[in-house]
């Protein structure tokens, strides 16, 4: 196993019970800074559930953002208070669509915007056979309608050759983009005190609750 799935064997192991018990679809949050993980774990998360008969749906963040990629990056560069969950993420759709998920809807609207090409499209999603609906995202740990947080405790210095290797939109040669780690790293600093696992920078992980 590499470490994603080391850790994701870890906390699906405590939460299987809570999960098969719910009635209702079961939400899960996975939030940490740029570079951290949050992808590859997600996934990691899912295959976990899958191998034990749970089918899963990941939604990312990054396609929640009220504006796409480079008109982002120019309202940002115009007026940095823009930084913020709550002013560039539509974190209330992300909301109505946990709470419409978890109401038994059989599918969701699901938003996708492609960082290279700058599109943005919206594909209705089946989740008739989905139980657990997995949300990964530098903010998601301040959703509303979540069963179980985790936060990934590595700050953007320390994932900075994660980053080099993915380099999207060059951000590792960008000090514009650097200072934007910085802000986030800031805000988000005191999420992992509202979660109930905190995997830490070698991925070990903590049951905090």
């Amino acid at each position: 196993m590499n470490p994603h799935e080391k850790a994701a064997s870890v906390i699906i192991s405590q939460i299987i019970d809570a999960i098969k018990a719910k009635g209702q679809r079961y939400t899960i949050s996975l939030a940490g800074e740029s570079g951290c993980g949050k992808t590859e774990t997600g996934k990691a998360l899912l295959n976990e559930l899958n191998r034990q008969g749970i089918k899963a749906l990941v939604l990312g963040q990054d396609n929640y953002f009220f504006l796409a990629p480079l008109a982002n990056d120019a309202q940002r560069k115009k007026h940095p208070e823009w930084l913020g969950p709550h002013k560039e993420v539509n974190m209330q759709l992300l909301d109505d669509t946990l709470v419409e998920a978890m109401s038994g809807a059989d599918a969701i609207n699901v938003p996708h915007i492609d960082y290279d090409t700058n599109i943005e499209r919206i594909e209705r999603v089946s989740i008739a056979d989905i139980k657990v609906l997995i949300v990964e995202g530098t903010y998601t740990s301040l959703l509303k309608h979540i069963d179980t947080r985790i936060f990934i405790d590595a700050n953007y210095n320390e994932t900075l050759k994660y980053r080099k290797l993915r380099n999207r939109g060059n951000e590792v040669n960008d000090p514009f983009v650097e200072n934007i780690l910085e802000t986030e790293h800031k805000i988000i600093a005191g999420h992992k005190f509202l979660a109930d696992f905190v995997i830490t920078k070698d991925y070990n992980v903590i049951s905090v609750k």
